[in-house]
This record gives structure tokens, C-alpha cells and sequence, in this order.
């Protein structure tokens, strides 16, 4: 059973972390193939990247970072504590949290 609450709460933090990599290709008017020449690799391994099928990694997730000059924070908080400063998004019936700084 823990296995697979750690699954979807991989699940529920990868899908977080895409949302958020579009809100910020959104405010800079950037498109996926853009985010790609900015990492040096193909639009479509940037689409593997934010597709949510996909184990998102660390590693990954720094890369998409660096392209767009930005640092990654993680959190930990208690369940159910949502920040004043965040939009819930609903995206396959879970939540994504977008910080509205």
C-alpha cells in the first residue's frame, strides 16, 4: 500500500511541476519548441518531459530550470496546508498548485 501512495504522490508532484513549466512558458508568450532549443534537445523530448506520462526526474526537472534561468524549490508542508499565495488547478482528479507570486 505505501508503494503505491508514494506513486501517486509522484503522480500529483510530477503533474505539479509540469503545470508549473507551462505557467511560466505562458508568461514568457514561449512555445515548447522554444523550451527545447533553449535545453538543446528535441521539441518532442520536452513534450515527453511535460506530458505527465512520464517519471519526471530530478535531473529533468533541473534542466528545464537552467534553460529558463530559473531555481527549482521544494517544499515539504503539511497535507491539506495550500498556501494563500496559489490557484488549485484540477487535472485528472488531483490537484496541481500554481504559486501566483
Amino acid at each position: 500500500m505505501k508503494a503505491e501512495a508514494a506513486d501517486a504522490a509522484g503522480a500529483r508532484l510530477a503533474r505539479q511541476a509540469t503545470v508549473e513549466v507551462a505557467g511560466v512558458l505562458g508568461k514568457r508568450d514561449m512555445s515548447r519548441a522554444d523550451l527545447a532549443r533553449l535545453m538543446g534537445v528535441s521539441p518532442g523530448r520536452v513534450s515527453q518531459i511535460l506530458s505527465g506520462d512520464e517519471n519526471l526526474t530530478l535531473r529533468s526537472l533541473a534542466a528545464v530550470a537552467e534553460a529558463l534561468e530559473l531555481d527549482v524549490r521544494i517544499s515539504f508542508v503539511e497535507p491539506k496546508a495550500v498556501p494563500q499565495d496559489v490557484t488549485t488547478m484540477r487535472h485528472g482528479g488531483s490537484d496541481a498548485y500554481v504559486y501566483t507570486h
